[in-house]
């Protein structure tokens, strides 16, 4: 932590002595106005500090929520000083390759980050009349999201998994193999990981390392053994130097945010503390403008040449979308990139779900100009077909594939080489978006070209018969 920060600290008002210790709160009266989410230092009776921020003010008591737990601290023996600050955080573009705590402090081993900029960790609300619609596309490698649910720079497009499927692998990839085609502007990914375990994370950093791209990529990382109430701050940490790198470095930045739940959960466990009314399963009324809070950083800003594209991902407690987590994530954000385990137990790597997993933007980043002018009718048709194999498969369960007719055997041979030969491809695999669409056209050409309604004559001379 920067020495002018401790200064600035030891500079506030300090109490002696606290009312009341709760899990990772606690509790002071009498105190002068405190402003909502004021950092605070809590120093034990041994002299240590703990740093926090105020999550609740009023005329009565202030309640302060400790980053690092609560654990040592006596009612008599705490002091709490007040800095009239929000929590900072020093960024600088130096920070790419580093891998940091939830709270911003390095833990690779290297020195701490010395900046002269220092920024407010929740942000600063973007004005929609100010936000400039997103439109470029972004390459992953990866052939469903490429093809089928594409990635527009400036966008929000969640991960909707559950607990034992390959989210990590795939955000790994993308991590690894994420780049904006037809540009040459600097591309960085700020990872965020709030209550993964040891090995997950060092599966993160080695996977960057492996392949050469640590140097781009600044870690966040909030280990499951690290106090519960850290996975709060970690989003906002990352978001924060996320936005120093697009609007002052002029950066192409993606933000990975795992595992979305977990900060939920976190969330939920403070608002049980405080005896807040709960919401949906035990959730507090505020969690979609929290969310939202965090969602809404991403974006591109009218004047700058920098841009926050955002990937959160989160597990569906029970594999249910209904769960408050994704539906509310839903609303915010343009789409969802959905997992399915009945495709995971057959060996589909990204076990992607066709038909729920959709992009909102995909319309306006693709085509002529930008991917090639077959993509957007070529993935229209896809997802046409595809949703009549679904049909035909829960027909084949009731009757048996032997009273099918011939076509819906086509459209059965159809979903096997999609799902074998377009979705499934290796982790180390990066697929150009040409190579995508070919093997669209490929898979296609299991069907007669009488069925294909939603590609122009034109396109089925250029390119079903190549």
């Amino acid at each position: 932590m920067p020495e002018t920060r401790n200064r600035r600290l030891l500079s506030g008002r300090e109490y002696i002595g606290v009312d009341k210790i709760d899990g990772p709160l606690i509790f002071v009266s009498k105190t002068h106005p405190v402003g909502y989410r004021e950092l605070v230092e809590c120093v034990d009776w041994r002299g240590n500090v703990r740093l926090g921020i105020v999550l609740e003010s009023s005329t009565s008591a202030v309640v302060v929520q400790v980053f690092e737990g609560t654990s040592g601290l006596t009612l008599p023996g705490t002091r709490v000083r007040f800095s009239g600050e929000p929590l900072t955080i020093s960024v600088s573009k130096e920070m790419l390759g580093r891998v940091f705590n939830g709270l911003g402090h390095p833990i690779d081993g290297g020195p701490p980050q010395r900046s002269d900029i220092e920024l407010n960790v929740n942000g600063m609300a973007i004005n929609p009349t100010a936000r400039q619609y997103p439109r470029d596309f972004i390459q992953t490698g990866i052939s469903v999201i490429d093809g089928m649910n594409t990635l527009i720079r400036g966008q929000k497009l969640p991960i909707f998994s559950g607990n034992g499927l390959p989210h990590n692998e795939l955000a790994a990839q993308i991590a690894r193999q994420a780049r904006i085609r037809g540009t040459d502007a600097e591309f960085a990914v700020v990872f965020a990981a709030m209550g993964v375990k040891h090995d997950v994370a060092q599966f993160f950093t080695r996977s960057f390392e492996e392949s050469g791209v640590l140097e781009n990529v600044a870690l966040f990382l909030s280990l499951a053994d690290d106090p519960s109430i850290e996975r709060l701050i970690t989003p906002r940490t990352a978001l924060t130097l996320a936005e120093h790198l697009a609007f002052n470095e002029d950066m192409h930045v993606l933000v990975i945010m795992t595992d979305m739940t977990n900060y939920c959960e976190s969330l939920r466990e403070i608002s049980t503390i405080r005896g807040e009314i709960p919401s949906r399963k035990g959730y507090p009324g505020y969690l979609y403008s929290d969310l939202a809070e965090l969602y809404e950083r991403s974006g591109m800003i009218k004047g700058y040449k920098g841009s926050i594209t955002s990937l959160p991902i989160l597990t569906m407690p029970n594999d249910d979308i209904s769960h408050p987590v994704p539906d509310l994530s839903g609303y915010i954000t343009e789409g969802q990139i959905v997992f399915e385990r009945e495709m995971d137990g057959r060996g589909i790597f990204p076990p992607v779900a066709g038909l729920p997993s959709l992009s909102r933007l995909m319309k306006d980043g693709i085509g002529e100009g930008m991917t090639r002018e077959d993509h957007p009718h070529l993935a229209s048709q896809l997802f046409a077909a595809y949703s009549y194999v679904k049909d035909v498969r829960n027909l084949a369960s009731v009757i048996g594939e032997e009273e099918l007719t011939p076509l819906d055997h086509n459209y059965l041979e159809f979903g096997r080489q999609f799902e074998q030969k377009f979705v499934s491809q290796r982790k180390d695999e990066d697929r150009s978006i040409e190579q995508t669409l070919d093997l669209g056209w490929e898979v296609l050409k299991t069907l007669p070209v009488e069925e294909l309604h939603r590609i122009t004559d034109e396109e089925i001379e250029k390119f079903y018969g190549k």
